[in-house]
């Protein structure tokens, strides 16, 4: 079934990633004036496995991504990649960045630039319990992905 959105475009199936480091105040406060070095390659880092995925980010804020992505392996792919490279690379300070990650497929309403409805919400909340260097994944994009 495909459901409109208030523009007026089709909703479709999408799968959705959320990302956020993982206690990065206490982070944060470690690496003083090293933090926006290691942001920025946390933010590289995930940019390329989500372009070389094919993934469109939806937003970023603080230290956190919104990114869908078409086809559910390309966001499983997107998503391990990203985490070796963030675990292979030397962090300053020898303080590594850890991120969590969720996944989960639905079909999200399109609003203006980005998307909303209970299939966001619950990818963000998958998001959020996992821990750092993690990638948890909810029961339709696992088996979609089977």
């Amino acid at each position: 079934m495909t459901a409109a959105s208030r523009e007026g475009q089709p909703a479709r199936t999408v799968t959705m990633l959320f990302t956020d480091i993982e206690g990065s105040t206490v982070l944060l406060r470690r690496l003083g004036s090293r933090w926006g070095e290691a942001l920025s390659a946390h933010r590289s880092i995930v940019r390329t496995a989500v372009t070389a995925c094919g993934g469109e980010e939806v937003g970023t804020e603080g230290d956190s991504f919104f990114v869908v992505f078409a086809s559910s392996h390309e966001a499983v792919r997107a998503a391990v990649t990203a985490q070796r490279e963030l675990q292979g690379y030397v962090w300053p300070q020898d303080q590594p960045l850890r991120v969590r990650m969720g996944l989960h497929t639905g079909e999200p309403e399109r609003h203006g630039e980005g998307y909303i409805g209970e299939d966001v919400h619950l990818a963000a909340r998958i998001g959020a319990t996992s821990h750092g260097g993690q990638i948890v994944a909810s029961d339709t994009t696992r088996r979609l992905v089977a």
